[in-house]
């Protein structure tokens, strides 16, 4: 299983809110008001009806807990919303902090799960895909950051696969497929190269004019870069192709972060202070 291109898409309502709340929330001294989270999201696309509902599964998920003044509620963080947050923001960085080297270890896991758990077999795709997995062949995954033994291991323990997985830590011989080779079957690099360059092509045109649409801007671009992890396995540079352009692509976005991050910032801190914020909201570009 591997990425197949797409189109460059708006993240769900889910990962908007989780986004506002890894970018703004966590960096609050106080809670949040509901209004100023729904204004903006609405900024990024997201329905009032569709923002509350997010809202509420991200309190009954335990991500947030709320507050009321009257009619008026309010969020902060718990604990696991936290974690949840740090975990996310040290897989991103893990992106860009490829290392030069690489030692020619492989973290090598063999999982088999039948059709029938059909659902599982997602999940699990995912999970691993999420810490740097590629899948070369039905039930084989692979893992250039042999160090993440103990991140594969909270996977298989959560999902209660330890009796179907085999574990190991190996190097390629010298016979058989190389590297390089077991890296092209293991993931799709040119839909990566691609999503990069879509996702360049799209910001780049973005003019934000007002406070608003440069917050709209700010969380839509952290939002696809929070969503990378999925996408990008952040190979060492020993297996990627030469001149790898996503390296670049990746340079330009934190450029566009940079630059609208402080205005972003400054229009969040005005509707956390305000409770009063209208509901309604514009396009942002």
């Amino acid at each position: 299983m591997k990425l197949s291109t797409s189109r460059v898409s708006h993240g769900s309502a889910r990962s908007l809110l989780l986004t506002l709340l890894g970018e703004f929330v966590i960096r609050s001294p106080g809670p949040v008001w509901t209004a100023a989270l729904i204004h903006a999201l609405q900024g990024v696309g997201v329905s009032e009806k569709s923002a509350r509902q997010a809202i509420a599964r991200a309190a009954a998920a335990q991500w947030i807990e709320g507050d009321r003044d009257g009619r008026r509620a309010s969020w902060r963080l718990t604990e696991l919303g936290q974690k949840l947050i740090v975990d996310g923001s040290q897989r991103l960085r893990g992106l860009a902090d490829v290392a030069e080297a690489w030692d020619g270890q492989w973290l090598l896991l063999h999982i088999s799960l039948p059709e029938a758990q059909r659902a599982d077999r997602l999940r699990l795709y995912r999970r691993l895909s999420w810490i740097g997995f590629g899948n070369p062949t039905p039930g084989l995954w692979i893992n250039p950051h042999s160090g993440r033994v103990d991140e594969a291991r909270r996977v298989i323990d959560d999902m209660q696969l330890s009796e179907r997985s085999f574990a190991f830590r190996a190097t390629s011989l010298q016979f058989g497929i190389s590297d390089r080779q077991l890296v092209v079957q293991a993931w799709d690099l040119k839909a990566v190269a691609a999503h990069y360059a879509e996702l360049v092509e799209r910001f780049s045109a973005m003019r934000p004019q007002s406070a608003d649409t440069t917050l709209s801007a700010h969380i839509d671009l952290v939002n696809a870069l929070q969503r990378l992890p999925y996408i990008d396995p952040g190979l060492p540079i020993a297996l990627l192709p030469p001149k790898w352009p996503a390296a670049r692509a990746a340079t330009q976005l934190q450029a566009l972060r940079r630059k609208w991050k402080d205005a972003a910032h400054q229009r969040w801190r005005e509707l956390s202070e305000n409770s009063d914020q209208p509901a309604s909201f514009g396009t942002h570009v």
